[in-house]
């Protein structure tokens, strides 16, 4: 097989990832058809869901942490009666039980005990990592690890339709923060109703800022020409100032911070996080505002030639 020299590929694709794939095998596939050297992704999706899944290119990678902080939101289908090891469709059934009558107003009671501040133990079944090994590796050894709890917030919780053709079904849409697994949501929810409750559907309809009608799919990335594949790339200078205030320099504060030197600004902004932009407008990177008005640079695109990276595939 000949070898492909790889591009200098930077941006960002909000994927709508398939049922099925694994967020790392979903990231190598669009990696592979954009040609890129680097590649990652901001916050993976279970094999079993489907949706957005933003994948960060090139110098994209350095900015991926400000993309993870951000809310996000569901449309899931839990299933009432029935718990399962894994807390969806996957796993193994532990225990069955008898749905009983809910009304309106037991579900409603639910939704609002169920929005807002609260805290949520991670499941077995996900990557957070113990002594460095994922959970879910240690859970399929029959291991069960004491995990600590999670500030999580629901912001949205609204019920979408109850199907008792098959069972109870009921489809909800969640907008949630960072670190909230709607398994178990929806695992705490089937315990509040009595009777258990697992995942059968997940699909992720968006990623704060992104809307669901800017992802693509592998299928349709398959179809295109490389250069239409990278037009749908989206570049960092236009979405992390809608994530972080926006600081403009002029030429000399923009000279110096390339060279990682802490300058001087009149920027109104105390301390914290800020998009550094030059005097003609291009993304320079992100900065941190002192408290003093200096800024220090914290991480910068690199300036380069768009072309050829020269590393073969």
């Amino acid at each position: 097989m000949s070898s492909r020299l790889r591009e200098c590929v930077d941006g960002i694709l909000l994927l709508d990832k398939p049922i099925g794939r694994s967020s790392n095998a979903a990231l190598q596939k669009a990696k592979y058809l954009l040609n890129a050297q680097k590649a990652g992704h901001t916050g993976s999706l279970d094999p079993l869901a489907s949706g957005m899944l933003p994948l960060c290119f090139g110098e994209a990678t350095k900015f991926s942490r400000f993309l993870l902080d951000e809310r996000k939101t569901y449309q899931t289908v839990m299933r009432l009666g029935i718990t399962t090891t894994t807390g969806d469709e996957e796993g193994v059934v532990l225990e069955r039980k008898a749905v009983p009558a809910i009304t309106s107003e037991k579900l409603l009671e639910m939704l609002a005990h169920f929005q807002g501040a609260q805290q949520q133990i991670p499941p077995m079944y996900s990557a957070v990592k113990f002594q460095g090994q994922p959970l879910y590796k240690l859970a399929r050894q029959g291991k069960e690890i004491e995990r600590n709890t999670r500030d999580i917030t629901i912001y949205r919780l609204t019920l979408d339709h109850i199907d008792e053709s098959d069972g109870v079904l009921i489809s909800l849409t969640v907008e949630c923060s960072k670190g909230t697994y709607i398994r178990t949501l929806v695992e705490d929810m089937g315990a509040y109703l009595g009777c258990g409750a697992h995942v059968a559907e997940l699909r992720r309809l968006s990623v704060w800022p992104f809307e669901a009608n800017s992802m693509i799919t592998i299928e349709a990335l398959e179809e295109m020409s490389l250069e239409v594949r990278k037009s749908h790339l989206l570049s960092m200078g236009s979405v992390l100032p809608i994530l972080l205030p926006e600081v403009l320099l002029d030429e000399s504060a923009a000279f110096y911070i390339r060279k990682g030197q802490i300058v001087q600004s009149e920027a109104q902004i105390v301390a914290g996080w800020v998009t550094l932009v030059g005097a003609n407008g291009e993304f320079l990177g992100v900065g941190e505002m002192l408290g003093d008005g200096r800024i220090a640079p914290r991480r910068l695109i690199q300036q380069k030639v768009i072309g050829m990276c020269g590393e073969l595939a």
